[in-house]
């Protein structure tokens, strides 16, 4: 310490008199010089060290009370307070970065650094020997031990001043000695430990690794001389933070783990279901529910469960009795107790519940007398908040012309979900059976007409249940069915059809056809035509595949070509044709139409009374001034029709191949019918049949010597269009007719 009135060295900011302590950033006290001085590692002597997955394994343990509840609950719970101790380390670190206290008692090994300047030049490390003294150059030897750190530095003072004068003193405490203390009884990792002298008894509990699953939380012993020093209760210091029982080591203490005491099990509706261990004497149900948190607002205040051991019964010692948790101050719990704690019911006690198509699917407070009517009280709310979701969305980032027929169907269909008026449900339970109990009305009775046969009373816990229209397939009068028409109509649209309205009914309800109007060639589109034609198409087209594929293996196999490299150059190529036509084909999609088989001089009259359902599609054309011939013609082009110029004429100005199969033409009508060559018994000569305005010529090629196979694919790359239009038209007569 400096003398009074003389100055501090240049650059020093400790006023004189004062005691200077800096600790390193791993808590260990260093020099003036701020250069760090490690203590001895603090580590067990006879433990090895074990990584968090050992110390997990350790804490999986169970002792005999954790598998007596686990057996009578099927429940596997912890010991309360041992989770703290998962991932203790042995280190001591919690001590290293702690601050010298000014009570702290020097000891040898215990290093100072003292610093001297004015009429004495000292710059010095001192460890205290065994003797407890220090012995300083140009100064002589002194003791320190047992000196306080807060009174060293006046303490060498004092003994300097016996020699020098007029000098300024600074002393900081180094190094730390290292002490030995003993771990044992119940502790999970027992043995010698060397600490820093820093440590105290809770930090040795926590780098020993805390009780084991036998061994006490509630009375760790702290032995010196042989006595006990202090005892530690680690729930009162978990809990609450209470160090007040904490003690600083010495060498030689010895901590004594105890065998745990009596231990009681709390499980149920808690937020910490555990095992915890008692005093001696007993502990209030209050007091241990309050280690874990206490109860919550969830758990029942006035049932609980208690589980106890009673030894005066030979036979069937546990008993069961019923807990108001109102009394759990007075209730004392005893060794081998397991308390089981109770949630509230989720009932409630005046709640309706609405779901489905509603605008606020909730639960609602019941009130006597409550009926639908006051559950929903007006349309809007059956109103879901999905519409004005999706109406919202019909004019964001879109150009207000751009709005296609498809669109409009689309939105008509799905922009509102609409109630179920004539069918609602309540769900109630029978308080006398407890069978459920579903009690349909008339939705639109109750809430609009308020009629008292549907208008229901309510009782609490009901729930009331809205359906809508697509959520139970409703009679066709209930149903918004739309249909669309377009062509030669002198308002084409989408209509939404009336029940029971026919394909005449609907094209006079859109103004009728146009003079320009080809009744004839009329398109009748179905979706479930559609979707039945589309499967079997499918199933059609894998049957050709397999078929091809088969056939093209019996060409490969029966070639006789010499050159071995020119045959399989032809097999792969009849492989890349196939697949290329079996490609094509898959890329078809059905139209669903239906051939209407109307008469060539067909009016609006001649349509037929066919009813019409939901995405129905009519398309009336113009009336074309063309017919066309493919397949083996020479000209595969459009020829200008002439009335009364039959097949044949058709033929001599198509011009037909010297391959041609006659035998195997047909015509696909305008209307979507097909007439065959092969039939003459129904259509007698096909070659003197009249063709319309629309219709199609198709002559495909005769066989050749070559495989069938080959010559199928071969026709068929020409005409498969044609055929699978023909199979279309087929399978819509077939339709039609059922």
């Amino acid at each position: 310490m400096a003398t009074q009135g003389m100055a501090s060295p240049a650059g020093s900011t400790a006023p004189a008199g004062a005691i200077t302590i800096t600790n390193n950033p791993s808590g260990n006290p260093t020099p003036g010089d701020g250069k760090a001085q490690r203590p001895a590692e603090s580590r067990p002597a006879d433990v090895p060290s074990d990584t968090p997955s050992g110390a997990q394994r350790e804490l999986a343990q169970e002792n005999e009370f954790q598998r007596f509840v686990y057996n009578a609950t099927g429940q596997k719970l912890p010991l309360f307070g041992q989770p703290y101790f998962a991932g203790a380390d042995r280190s001591f670190a919690p001590v290293e970065s702690v601050p010298v206290p000014t009570d702290y008692v020097l000891g040898p090994g215990d290093e100072l650094y003292i610093r001297a300047w004015g009429s004495i030049d000292v710059d010095y490390r001192a460890t205290i020997d065994r003797n407890g003294q220090i012995n300083i150059p140009r100064i002589g030897t002194m003791g320190v031990a047992g000196i306080k750190a807060g009174d060293v530095e006046a303490h060498l003072r004092t003994q300097v001043s016996r020699v020098f004068r007029n000098f300024s003193l600074n002393v900081t405490l180094g190094q730390l000695r290292s002490i030995q203390v003993f771990v044992v009884g119940q502790a999970r990792r027992p043995g010698n430990y060397t600490i820093s002298s820093l440590s105290t008894l809770v930090s040795a509990v926590f780098a020993s690794g805390g009780p084991a699953q036998n061994g006490s939380m509630r009375k760790i012993q702290l032995r010196r001389d042989r006595k006990v020093i202090a005892e530690l209760d680690l729930y009162d210091f978990i809990i609450h933070g209470n160090k007040d029982r904490d003690v600083r080591l010495l060498p030689g203490d010895v901590i004594v783990y105890t065998a745990a005491g009596p231990r009681v099990a709390v499980l149920g509706a808690v937020d910490t279901p555990a095992i915890y261990e008692l005093q001696p004497q007993g502990e209030a149900l209050e007091r241990v529910l309050g280690y874990g948190g206490g109860t919550r607002a969830s758990t029942n205040p006035r049932s609980a469960q208690l589980e106890s051991i009673d030894a005066s019964q030979p036979r069937a010692p546990r008993t069961v009795a019923t807990l108001d948790l109102a009394q759990a101050g007075r209730t004392l719990l005893k060794d081998g107790d397991i308390v089981t704690l109770f949630g509230v019911a989720p009932q409630f006690a005046n709640a309706i519940t609405l779901r489905g198509n509603v605008a606020a699917p909730l639960r609602y407070p019941y009130s006597p007398g409550m009926r639908i009517s006051q559950l929903i009280p007006d349309r809007d709310a059956l109103i879901t908040p999905d519409y004005y979701v999706r109406k919202n969305k019909l004019v964001q980032f879109t150009n207000g012309s751009d709005v296609s027929t498809q669109q409009l169907t689309r939105d008509v269909k799905n922009i509102v979900d609409e109630p179920n008026w004539e069918y609602a449900a309540i769900e109630r339970i029978d308080p006398k059976t407890l069978a459920m109990q579903l009690i349909p009305f008339n939705l639109g009775k109750a809430v609009i007409d308020r009629d008292p046969a549907h208008d229901l009373a309510l009782q609490p816990g009901d729930v009331v249940t809205v359906f809508a229209r697509q959520d139970i397939r409703n009679p066709v009068s209930k149903q918004t069915r739309l249909v669309r028409v377009e062509g030669e109509i002198a308002a084409p649209g989408i209509y939404q059809i009336q029940p029971g309205e026919t394909l005449p009914q609907l094209v006079q309800r859109a103004g009728g056809m146009t003079p320009e109007a080809y009744v004839f060639g009329t398109e009748f589109a179905r979706e479930e035509t559609r979707r039945q034609q589309q499967i079997a198409l499918d199933d059609a087209i894998k049957r050709l595949e397999a078929q091809l594929a088969s056939e093209g293996a019996t060409a490969a196999a029966n070639l006789s070509a010499t050159d071995a490299q020119a045959a399989n150059q032809l097999r792969q190529a009849q492989a890349e044709a196939r697949k290329a036509q079996i490609t094509r084909l898959k890329g078809l999609k059905s139209t669903g139409r239906i051939a209407l088989e109307l008469p060539s001089s067909a009016t609006p009259s001649d349509l037929p009374d066919l009813p019409l359902e939901d995405g129905d599609r009519v398309s009336v054309p113009a009336r074309p001034a063309f017919v066309f011939a493919v397949g083996a013609v020479a000209n595969n082009n459009a020829i200008l029709w002439r009335s009364g110029r039959k097949m044949r004429d058709y033929l001599d100005v198509a011009g037909v191949d010297a391959d041609a199969d006659m035998g195997n033409s047909f015509i696909v009508r305008a209307d979507g019918t097909v007439l065959h060559a092969s039939r003459r018994g129904w259509f007698n000569d096909l070659e003197g049949t009249e063709l319309m305005p629309g219709d199609t010529l198709v002559v495909p090629e005769k066989g050749n010597r070559e495989t069938f196979w080959t010559a199928f694919t071969r026709g068929l790359k020409d005409w498969s269009q044609i055929l699978y239009q023909f199979g279309l038209a087929a399978a819509a007569i077939q339709t039609l007719r059922n």
